[in-house]
This record gives structure tokens, C-alpha cells and sequence, in this order.
């Protein structure tokens, strides 16, 4: 069997797949964002509660409180809150399980850079209000559609 290969014919065949290739991401994600789902960063914030030194840990109500004066004005549209049971390890290797609050926060992608330094200073300041050594972030890009 005899195999014969022409230059014009892979020149072709290269523009025709960089073609497809160009073409195939606007086509998935066209197919992704149903009628009417926009864009959206989803992020969730993780609150513990277990205070240093045997202090009290933070209570509902401070929790409370701290999401009707610090996260709600930055975020009037919405939110939700979810309790959990936070686990993490320690510096000296202890596991550590404590109260936990999860906030789901829901905004249009073009806002993320002006929504993120709000989320900036609302982990900065809870840090310091209850002594956390941090609260968690995580972020993802979504569709939505409300």
C-alpha cells in the first residue's frame, strides 16, 4: 500500500481544524448558558467560631449580628447561610472541630473585581472582631439565571 500526502492538503486541513477549533468554545458555551443564565462568581466563605486560649466560642447571636451588620449591606441582593461543623488540623497537629457557618454569596462575573474587595474586608474584619486566624474563600464561576 502506497501512501501519498500533499502539502496543500495539510495546509488545508490545518486552517479547516484552526477554524473548528476557534469555533468549537463559543459553540460549548452557547450550549452551556441556557436562555436567560447570565454569568456569575459564586463564593462561599467559611466562618469558624473556636476562639484562642480557651476563650467562648463565637455565638449565634455574634454571628448573627456580624452577618446583619457587616456581609448583608455589602450584599443586599442576597445570600444564604448554612451551618456546618468545621474540621481542620492545627499547628501542633491536634484536629480541631468547631461550629461553622457557610455563606454563599452570588454576584455577576463584570462586578467580581468590586464583590471581591467587599469579601476582602468582610474576612479581614471577622478575623479580627472573634481572633480567627482566618476564614476560608473559595471561588467558582457559574451560570445563573433569577
Amino acid at each position: 500500500m502506497t501512501w501519498k500526502t500533499h502539502i496543500r492538503g495539510k495546509a488545508g486541513g490545518g486552517v479547516l481544524l484552526a477554524l473548528l477549533g476557534a469555533g468549537i468554545p463559543a459553540l460549548v458555551g452557547a450550549a452551556l448558558h441556557g436562555p436567560g443564565q447570565q454569568p456569575y462568581r459564586e463564593t462561599r466563605l467559611y466562618f469558624g467560631t473556636g476562639r484562642p486560649a480557651g476563650r467562648p466560642a463565637v455565638t449565634e447571636q455574634e454571628f448573627l449580628r456580624f452577618l446583619d451588620l457587616e456581609i448583608t449591606p455589602a450584599f443586599p441582593e442576597g445570600l444564604t447561610v448554612l451551618d456546618g461543623v468545621g474540621r481542620w488540623r492545627a499547628g501542633d497537629g491536634e484536629m480541631v472541630r468547631e461550629q461553622s457557618y457557610e455563606v454563599v454569596l452570588l454576584y455577576p462575573e463584570p462586578e467580581a473585581e468590586v464583590r471581591g474587595a467587599r469579601i476582602e474586608r468582610i474576612r479581614a474584619a471577622y478575623e479580627e472582631q472573634y481572633e480567627q486566624d482566618s476564614v476560608g474563600r473559595s471561588d467558582d464561576e457559574v451560570t445563573a439565571d433569577f
